[in-house]
């Protein structure tokens, strides 16, 4: 009975490491999560009417995630033009994205990922970490991928995303 336990183990863990990041053209994992007021927002709720721009990164108040945060909160003005609604998701909780967000006037909605549900259904989960990657999809209104952004750098996650939307086909 443990052999077969160990087994069933190695096997889901090996499953794990061959896991790969959704790309470009595929659907979408549907998520839902809880945002910084409780709310459930899942990605069903965006379909059919606005691209998703999902971005996972590592921690509320750190260097590179604040930067990134007041990046995406200082160009909203363009992305909601474009019809794009920014998501944040991290395993901070709910009250720290909240206070992450009163802090820094963040202008869009975090998803509070504790269990790591969401992260894992993108592959953005980092070893041994309980921490995600700085990973951005964006997600088109059919729910199919349109581009994948994997730069620790948020200055370039901005540009591909800009650049990746200013590619949309407007109807």
């Amino acid at each position: 009975m443990k052999i077969k336990i160990l087994l069933a183990a190695l096997l889901l863990a090996t499953a794990n490491l061959f896991a790969a990041l959704p790309k470009a053209g595929e659907v979408a994992p549907a998520f839902s999560g809880q945002d910084e007021n409780g709310k459930v927002v899942s990605l069903a709720d965006f379909a059919g009417k606005k691209t998703v721009l999902l971005y996972f990164y590592p921690k509320d108040f750190t260097g590179g995630c604040t930067k990134e945060a007041c990046g995406f909160r200082d160009r909203m003005g363009d992305l909601q033009t474009n019809n794009v609604e920014v998501i944040g998701v991290s395993f901070d909780t709910a009250a720290s994205h909240l206070k992450f967000i009163e802090q820094y006037h963040l202008n869009f909605t975090l998803l509070a990922d504790t269990d790591g549900k969401i992260a894992d259904a993108y592959d953005v989960k980092m070893p041994v970490m309980k921490m995600a990657k700085r990973v951005s999809f964006l997600i088109g209104a059919d729910g199919k991928i349109l581009h994948v952004t994997n730069a620790g750098d948020p200055a370039k996650h901005f540009d591909e995303m800009n650049a990746a939307i200013a590619g949309i086909k407007k109807p």
